[in-house]
């Protein structure tokens, strides 16, 4: 399928692994120009040089903390006319409700809730003036049925749920959709952190951890980066205008759910 963006400008955060790159590995597949975001600037020239390699796309980096006022700074910059924005930050740790203080909340709010709002802030008024424009924000299934040990990702990623749900329906008469991929357990570093973390907690090892989890998910499987991707990129397409401030797990049927 012809996604109808070949030529478009995208920004994609916390892009040089993971889901970020999956994003931007599909959107780039489309023939979309990239602005990739990283903290680590070594894997993120790296992702970056093989996606214009093999997508002759132009791929622009900057390699900065997003949670920062000065990282917000640069990135929104280098994106001024992006027609896509794909948000994307790492969960913060687990625990147990009374491990985290107020400090650990400010820290989740900021890097799953309030960058994200930054970004939309400050690149959409230029999507709405050329009356096209899509945001995708990768948020967790942990919006639709919250996770006990991942409490400060319940708590910011659901209040961007919530302000996405009326933002959304504020753009769409301008052309720009407002979406979240909601993913499960994929093959990335977060999986690699959360099974660890049962491994050390159960006293057995990482194989063991990884198939117990795996056979909680009908799928039998963790995701890859590349499905979730290529998803990413759809709702990023021609055909996804009428898609608008929906929530889209991609879980392999691990969230038990009937709507």
């Amino acid at each position: 399928m012809d996604l109808g963006i070949k030529g478009k400008r995208a920004l994609v955060c916390a892009s040089s692994k993971g889901l970020g790159l999956g994003c931007a590995e599909a959107l780039a597949e489309a023939g979309v120009n990239l602005v990739m975001n990283a903290r680590g600037a070594e894997a993120l020239e790296a992702e970056a040089a093989r996606l214009r390699d093999t997508y002759r796309v132009d791929v622009q980096t900057v390699a900065c903390d997003v949670t920062s006022t000065e990282g917000q700074a640069q990135v929104t910059e280098a994106a001024q006319g992006v027609d896509i924005l794909v948000t994307n930050a790492g969960g913060p740790p687990p625990g147990m409700w009374s491990d985290w203080e107020r400090e650990d909340f400010i820290k989740a709010l900021d890097a799953n809730m309030l960058t994200p709002i930054a970004f939309m802030k400050a690149l959409l008024p230029g999507m709405m003036e050329k009356g096209w424009g899509r945001v995708v924000n990768i948020t967790s299934q942990s919006v639709r049925a919250p996770i006990a040990v991942l409490g400060l990702s319940n708590a910011a990623r659901t209040g961007l749920t919530g302000y996405v749900a009326g933002t959304a329906r504020q753009v769409a008469p301008q052309g720009v959709t407002i979406n979240n991929l909601l993913p499960g357990i994929h093959a990335t570093d977060r999986a690699e952190s959360l099974d660890s973390a049962v491994s050390l907690q159960k006293n057995i090892s990482m194989e063991d951890a990884r198939a117990e989890r795996a056979a909680t998910i009908p799928a039998r499987r963790y995701g890859t980066r590349q499905e979730f991707g290529a998803a990413c990129a759809f709702l990023c397409s021609q055909h996804a205008g009428f898609i608008v401030g929906q929530n889209i797990l991609l879980d392999g049927g691990g969230t038990n759910l009937t709507m």
